[in-house]
C-alpha cells in the first residue's frame, strides 16, 4: 500500500506569488471535482490555476463517506461513467502514492424482503455490467468480520468499491498537482465575475481561454440565474465518526444494509424493491421522514465514518437534530460489530441535487462550462465528469 500523506497542509506556505495572472483553463472550485478537472487539464499539457474561495475546502468533498461507489449508479451510461471514473482515480491515487482501500462491499440483509431485492439484483446485475454476486450468511462472515451474524441472511458482494480518506485527499492532492503538473492554486480567492478572457476576483484580474465552475452547492456568487433557472436545489446529510478502532482492528469491506437498498437508483431494476420499501414506510416512517440508510467506511487512521440522513430545499437548517443520529446510530448497531463505537465527531454536509438530472452542466458563456450537482456521488463520479468536460471542451489526454 502506497505511503500516507499528510492530512492537513498549510495551502498558503507553498502558494505562488501572483505574479502573471495567466492560464490556459480556469477551475473555480478545489473540491474534488474541481481537482479532476484540474488532474485531467493539465494531465493534457493545459496551463491551470484553481482559483478558490475559501482559505482550505470545508464543503461537502471532505464531509463524505470517502466512498467510491459504482453498484450504486444506474445500469449504462451512468455506471460506464463511475467506472471510468474508478479507473482514473485509481491512476491518480497511485501515481501521487496515495492510500486507498480496496476493499470491495457488502450490502447486508436480515429480512426476507431485503434479501429478496439482494438476490434479485445478484441475478440480473452481472448482465447489466456489475461485479456482483449473493452470498449467504457464512460466505458474507468469511468476507467481513464485522458483520453481526444474528439473523442474518446474506448479502450483496461487490469487488468494484473502494475508500479513501475525503480529508486527506482534498489535503493532499493540491500538492501533488502543483509539483507534478505546475498547477497554480490560488485559495482564499472568491470568483466574482468571469468574462472570458478575464476572470475578475477578489485579489485581481486573472485571464484565462476557458474555465470550469465546480462551485458545489453555492448558486449565487456566479451565474445566478442560471442556476436559479436549473431546477438545483440542496441536500443536507448527517454523518459521524468513531474514534480510531484499538488494536489495527480493520472494518473490510464498506458496508450497507436493507435500508441503502432502497436509496441508490442501481436497485430499481428489481421488481421486489416496492414492497421492501412499502414495509419500511410502514413498519418505520420516521426513517423515510429523513431520508436514512446507513453506510460505514473506514478512514486511513481507523477510525469509522457511520452516516447519513437526507433533507432536501434550498433552505438548509444549520442545526443537526439528535434524533437523526440516535436512528443512524440504533440502526447500525443492527449490523455492525465494531469494538469501539464511541463518537468524536459529528457534521452535516450540503451538496446540490437536481431532482431529475443526475449531473447538472450548463454553458453560461462561451468557453464557460459549469459542472455541477453529481447528486451525493460525488466522489465517485468526479473523475469520470471531469473526462466528459474535457472531450466537450475539446481538451485530450492521455488515458
Amino acid at each position: 500500500m502506497a505511503q500516507s500523506l499528510p492530512e492537513t497542509i498549510d495551502f498558503y506556505a507553498y502558494e505562488e506569488t501572483l505574479t502573471e495572472q495567466r492560464a490556459e483553463i480556469a477551475v473555480v472550485g478545489a473540491g474534488i471535482l474541481g481537482l479532476a478537472h484540474a488532474y485531467l487539464a493539465a494531465k493534457a499539457g493545459k496551463r491551470v490555476v484553481v482559483l478558490e474561495k475559501s482559505p482550505r475546502v470545508t464543503g461537502a468533498s471532505i464531509r463524505n463517506f470517502g466512498m467510491i461507489w459504482p453498484i450504486g449508479q444506474p445500469a449504462g451510461e451512468m455506471l460506464s461513467l463511475a467506472l471510468h471514473s474508478r479507473e482514473l482515480w485509481m491512476e491518480i491515487l497511485r501515481e501521487a502514492g496515495l492510500p486507498f482501500r480496496e476493499t470491495g462491499s457488502l450490502h447486508l440483509t436480515y429480512r426476507s424482503d431485503e434479501a429478496h431485492v439482494a438476490q434479485e439484483f445478484a441475478a440480473v446485475a452481472p448482465g447489466l455490467g456489475y461485479r456482483c454476486a449473493w452470498l449467504d450468511a457464512a460466505g458474507v462472515l468469511e468476507r467481513s468480520g464485522a458483520v453481526r451474524s444474528e439473523g442474518l441472511l446474506g448479502g450483496l458482494w461487490s469487488d468494484t468499491e473502494f475508500t479513501v480518506d475525503p480529508r486527506q485527499i482534498i489535503a493532499s492532492l493540491p500538492l501533488f498537482l502543483e509539483e507534478r503538473y505546475g498547477v497554480r492554486f490560488v485559495f482564499g480567492t472568491l470568483v466574482r465575475e468571469i468574462t472570458l478572457p478575464e476572470i475578475h476576483t477578489s485579489r485581481g484580474i486573472w485571464h484565462a481561454d476557458a474555465a470550469v465552475v465546480c462551485s458545489g452547492d453555492d448558486f449565487q456568487s456566479l451565474y445566478p440565474q442560471e442556476f436559479a433557472a436549473s431546477g438545483l436545489t440542496r441536500c443536507k446529510l448527517q454523518m459521524m465518526r468513531t474514534v480510531p478502532q484499538p488494536n489495527g482492528w480493520q472494518l473490510g469491506p464498506s458496508l450497507a444494509a436493507g435500508l441503502t437498498l432502497r436509496f441508490y437508483p442501481a436497485f430499481q431494476v428489481c421488481q421486489s424493491l416496492p414492497a421492501l420499501a412499502r414495509r419500511i414506510g410502514e413498519e418505520t416512517p420516521e426513517l423515510d421522514r429523513w431520508g436514512i440508510h446507513a453506510l460505514v467506511s473506514q478512514t486511513a487512521d481507523g477510525a469509522l465514518t457511520l452516516g447519513d440522513s437526507h433533507e432536501y430545499g434550498l433552505d438548509v437548517d444549520i442545526f443537526n437534530k439528535q434524533v437523526i443520529d440516535d436512528l443512524i446510530l440504533d440502526y447500525t448497531r443492527g449490523f455492525l460489530r465494531a469494538p469501539d463505537l464511541t463518537i468524536t465527531e459529528r457534521w452535516h454536509g450540503v451538496y446540490a441535487k437536481h431532482p431529475e438530472k443526475a449531473v447538472v452542466t450548463m454553458t453560461p458563456a462561451p468557453g464557460v462550462r459549469i459542472v455541477v450537482s453529481p447528486g451525493g456521488s460525488g466522489m465517485t463520479l468526479s473523475f469520470g465528469m471531469a473526462a466528459q468536460s474535457m472531450a466537450a471542451m475539446g481538451v485530450t489526454y492521455d488515458a
